[in-house]
């Protein structure tokens, strides 16, 4: 069956590569992709591809969207993948685009005649980390839902609650992905700005397993999700696991052990002098215990495997 997809966050290096896919997919009619700034450049060019620019905070924006671009065009799957970026943001704007901007779309989705499917790209954040807990974490691991944890985890927690909730409760097949980081630039992730510089820091004593996520990987399993008929909360894990010393090394960083207690303080005076996005507060538990996601549903109900291993060095060399 020909889908006609709404793709949310169009204009980050995943929204690029997922659009691109669908476009490369003879299953696929059409490509609505969306996104607040100018045409990315890396879109390519193809007569199923429509952009439209749109700010999610603001609910009139897509009630004009849902009621415009999406019914002339005939969108039945949406693919919200919209996040803001940057961990040292916060406020009420933030909080409009990763949460408000979900619950709009996803109950103006259900009222919709002819949308039918909601795809929700979450993350691995949303997962509470402890040394109790297991290092191979299931769809049904406990939530991060301490009250004082930062708010880049708490929308990201507020929004797949959200979504998962309405499973079952509206006439819309819904699939929640929660993905492993993926490490590249431009996409958020922690650990590639944890690597914006030439020596990175690591608690004496921890070398906590990570999983990481290619761009490739990513827009596959969302593809997938796309045409699957099946309604889940899927994990989806990269293809490379490894210690958090070899991330550094791999990208050509120098990995060096400080006592734990030092690594906040450290880490907030290289914010101050870099104007870095790396949150050490956001990272504690990760740097201490390891967490790999456990991909056996999505195997099961998409067939995804993860396939395209990352591509070393994954962030850019640090020049001068």
């Amino acid at each position: 069956m020909s889908r006609s997809v709404l793709v949310t966050g169009a204009t980050t290096p995943l929204g690029v590569a997922f659009v691109n896919s669908l476009l490369a997919d003879p299953e696929v009619s059409n490509v609505l992709a969306l996104g607040v700034e100018e045409r990315p450049a890396a879109l390519v060019e193809h007569p199923e591809l429509t952009y439209a620019r749109s700010d999610l905070r603001r609910p009139r924006h897509i009630r004009r969207l849902l009621s415009g671009p999406v019914r002339e065009l005939g969108i039945d799957t949406i693919v919200h993948t919209a996040l803001h970026r940057s961990a040292r943001d916060e406020g009420g704007a933030i909080h409009k685009l990763n949460v408000e901007s979900t619950r709009l779309l996803l109950r103006l989705a259900a009222a919709s005649e002819h949308i039918k499917h909601f795809v929700y790209r979450s993350d691995a954040t949303v997962y509470r980390v402890r040394v109790s807990a297991p290092q191979v974490l299931r769809e049904d691991h406990a939530l991060e839902l301490t009250p004082d944890a930062p708010q880049w985890v708490r929308d990201r927690v507020e929004g797949d609650v959200i979504v998962c909730t309405h499973m079952g409760l509206v006439d819309l097949r819904i699939m929640v992905l929660r993905c492993a980081e993926i490490l590249a630039p431009n996409m958020g992730s922690q650990l590639a700005d944890w690597l914006g510089s030439r020596m990175t820091l690591r608690p004496m004593g921890f070398d906590p397993m990570v999983n990481l996520l290619s761009l490739g990987d990513a827009s596959e399993a969302m593809r997938l999700a796309v045409h699957s008929d099946k309604q889940a909360i899927l994990n989806v894990p990269g293809a490379d696991t490894l210690p958090i010393s070899r991330v550094a090394e791999r990208n050509g960083r120098r990995c060096v052990d400080v006592p734990g207690p030092l690594m906040g303080p450290l880490y907030r005076l290289r914010g101050r002098a870099r104007k870095g996005d790396f949150r050490y507060d956001l990272n504690h538990n990760r740097f201490h215990f390891s967490m790999v996601l456990d991909g056996r549903r999505a195997s099961e109900v998409l067939g995804y495997q993860p396939s395209h291993p990352l591509q070393w060095p994954a962030v850019p060399a640090i020049r001068g």
